[in-house]
């Protein structure tokens, strides 16, 4: 017998938080996310999403009062799909496929009372940066803000009939690994032009970097109906925000007469002093944190942005950021690692650009679908 109970008081929040921790304390490859990204996803006051969407937590308990499994489940009406589509996340569950399948169930009973037709698991109730898919392939340590579960949940969503929408790809490389013969020939090419130059980003001067990223990002990607477009002053906001996690030697631009036309932009990848912290953020990890982040190596850097206005695509420049910025950074940093957090396998134009820049896939992660008609046709998620 399994009993559901909405997350409704104090108590229930910090199981909802604790259950996952429980969960994996053995497995040394696991890192509890902090508990205030959690909670702000469920505090309507900080996710915009609930101004046009629900979301409900729930925990599941066995005879014993034990909890055996917690969910998300929320309804998305910014998240367009062909069908009216929910979705279920924060999935965790003991290795029961009966379990499971009741906490499935459930979540399904619950869209359906509210009109969808499919739900889409285990995602996030927000945008798709963060906490999104199902991890299928390369059990390691988690990046900041990756899912992170055992291999026995691909079991669990697969027997009880969801499928792969998308796959999520996760490309790394080393920083001191072979620099691509082609990057090497397009960097001396640019190199003897004038008009080209490369500069780190600098704390000091975030106005400006926020300016030519607003540039470079509407062009290259938000223009062509890869993304959204973005305004200037949010990108400033954003960027004063990681100001103490900015590393000015490790994100690059390039520049044509002074103009802004490329751009590779990296962050230290925060689980590596998050994962001292045990999910807290409170005054003393905060100061534990700043004496972790001077005195404990970072040998990982994530990859957010990579980006070139069109009329300099397809012309090397690429190679030339790359050998500029891998240059500096092999001197002045202690990283080793180069992580692109993922590609959807519908964004072969991405794929690509990470296989060019010498990378190699380390985690898959898939975001799933179930359909409640079953005889309807299964379709993948639409090649862009």
């Amino acid at each position: 017998m399994i009993i559901a109970e909405e997350v409704q008081s104090k108590a229930q929040e910090r199981e909802f938080l604790e259950f996952q921790a429980r969960l994996y304390q053995h497995d040394p490859n696991y890192i509890k996310p902090l508990d205030k990204d959690i909670q702000e996803i469920f505090n309507p006051e900080k996710n915009k999403f609930f101004q046009n969407g629900e979301c409900k937590r729930f925990l599941f308990k066995n005879k014993k009062n034990e909890t055996v499994g917690r969910v998300a489940v929320f309804i998305n009406n910014f998240y367009e799909q062909q069908q009216p589509t929910g979705g279920i996340g924060f999935f965790d569950c003991i290795n029961d496929q009966e379990t499971a399948n009741f906490i499935f169930d459930y979540c399904k009973e619950w869209l359906q009372k509210r009109g969808m037709e499919a739900m889409d698991g285990s995602i996030n109730f927000g945008e798709r940066d963060k906490f999104w898919g199902v991890l299928t392939d390369g059990f390691e340590q988690p990046l900041y803000g990756m899912n992170y579960n055992f291999p026995y949940y691909k079991k669990l969503f697969e027997n009880y009939g969801f499928r792969v929408y998308f796959e999520q790809l996760c490309f790394s490389r080393p920083i001191f690994a072979e620099v691509s013969r082609v990057f090497m020939v397009m960097h001396a090419k640019h190199q003897r032009n004038s008009d080209i130059s490369a500069q780190p980003m600098k704390k000091n001067n975030l106005k400006k970097f926020a300016r030519d990223f607003t540039e470079i990002y509407n062009k290259a990607w938000a223009a062509h109906g890869e993304g959204k477009c973005m305004e200037e002053s949010k990108v400033l906001k954003m960027f004063r925000t990681m100001k103490p996690i900015i590393n000015e030697h490790i994100s690059w631009f390039v520049y044509e007469k002074g103009k802004p036309i490329a751009m590779w932009m990296n962050i230290p990848d925060l689980n590596q002093w998050f994962k001292y912290l045990n999910g807290k953020f409170g005054l003393l990890q905060k100061l534990k944190f700043l004496w972790v982040k001077k005195f404990k190596k970072n040998e990982k850097m994530v990859g957010l942005v990579f980006g070139v206005i069109p009329e300099w695509q397809k012309k090397g420049i690429e190679g030339y950021m790359i050998w500029e910025g891998t240059q500096h950074l092999r001197k002045h940093t202690d990283f080793t690692v180069t992580e692109m957090q993922w590609i959807g396998d519908f964004n072969p134009k991405m794929i690509k650009i990470a296989e060019n820049l010498d990378t190699t896939v380390t985690k898959k992660l898939a975001t799933y679908r179930y359909l409640f008609d079953r005889n309807k046709e299964f379709e993948r998620h639409p090649v862009l």
